[in-house]
């Protein structure tokens, strides 16, 4: 059997002596960049899908006695992303790796997280966790996931990141001064007045709330602004943009409200499903600030040619390195928030 191009994982000629960086295939160049922020290489191992949708995978680096790192975001395809990071950590848990951390960048099933209105259903980011930590993962490492409940749902540590500061750096890099001092950071819906007031507080703005009512999976009615927008740039905040249809309907809110057609949109994980950055292009939404958490994003913006949407990836792979390094030097990660 022979991989999928996309499915190469780099291998290494020199690892480290306490600790081994695995690059699942969700997210390898993200893995790469961790692992030269850390002035080391990728762990050898070999990941094959064979036609009927089975998995293998094998590790050719020794992973006895020491600490193992696997990057893997559990983005789409979820299921199979996920099954793979599973894989990864019950092939180290049977070659005697001392602790095995998960770096889950995103998280896929956190919208998952309890039961509505007593329906009979799964409660699906509970279910994860459990697998995860039955496959041999001992420490998880998260950023900006969508409820943060989630961290309930394991029994092993879990360190949940932000990428706020990382992408409040960029958004003053890229943001024409005259936005930049005028701008009122949007909080799309209430789950998000916590990130979006510390997007406020760093970028010095005023703070507007939007309530929504979700309608289905990808249908949102904008409800009620508070706060004034009126003659204003806005800049808004989510922790993650999927078929677009939150963005949408705010930025259409924003715009009856009187707000300046020069919308920004800043999100940690960017989905961006079939369709979803031409619906943003079409929105007025003129710039994008995301993280590189998701594979491919900016390739498939620009196949689809929203010509007027501007979009900015900051890197990641710092923060992540960061925790790594802090991790093994038994260091605590709270100067990385």
């Amino acid at each position: 059997m022979t991989l999928a191009p996309e499915q190469h994982v780099p291998a290494a000629t020199k690892i480290a002596d306490g600790f081994v960086l695995f690059a699942g295939t969700a997210n390898p160049v993200l893995a790469a960049a961790i692992a030269g922020s850390l002035g080391t290489q990728l762990g050898a191992c070999h990941v094959e899908r064979f036609p009927d949708g089975e998995l293998s995978v094998r590790l050719d680096a020794s992973v006895r006695g020491r600490e193992v790192f696997i990057v893997q975001p559990t983005t789409p395809p979820v299921n199979d992303n996920l099954i793979e990071l599973l894989a990864f950590a019950d092939a180290c848990r049977r070659a005697s790796a001392e602790r095995i951390t998960a770096i889950v960048p995103y998280f896929g099933y956190a919208r998952s997280d309890r039961r509505n209105h007593r329906r009979r259903e799964p409660i699906m980011a509970s279910l994860a966790a459990e697998l995860m930590q039955c496959s041999g993962v001992d420490h998880v490492v998260l950023i900006d996931v969508h409820t943060p409940q989630v961290e309930g749902f394991f029994r092993v540590p879990v360190d949940s990141l932000t990428a706020v500061p990382v992408l409040c750096a960029s958004i003053r890099e890229q943001l024409p001064p005259e936005t930049a001092s005028d701008i009122v950071v949007v909080s799309p819906d209430a789950g998000r007045v916590p990130m979006a007031t510390e997007y406020a507080r760093r970028l010095g703005a005023p703070l507007a709330v939007l309530h929504k009512r979700r309608e289905g999976g990808a249908e949102v009615v904008v409800m009620h602004l508070v706060g004034d927008v009126r003659d204003r740039p806005c800049l808004i905040a989510d922790d993650m943009i999927s078929t677009g249809s939150t963005i949408v309907e705010s930025a259409r809110a924003l715009r009856n409200a009187g707000a300046l057609p020069d919308i920004s949109v800043v999100a940690t994980h960017g989905l961006l499903l079939d369709g979803a950055c031409e619906r943003l292009a079409a929105s007025g939404v003129r710039r994008l600030f995301i993280t590189d958490s998701v594979a491919g994003t900016q390739r498939r913006c620009v196949l689809a040619q929203p010509s007027q949407l501007d979009i900015n990836v900051a890197s990641i792979a710092p923060l992540l390195a960061s925790a790594i390094r802090h991790q093994l030097a038994d260091e605590s990660l709270s100067d990385l928030f």
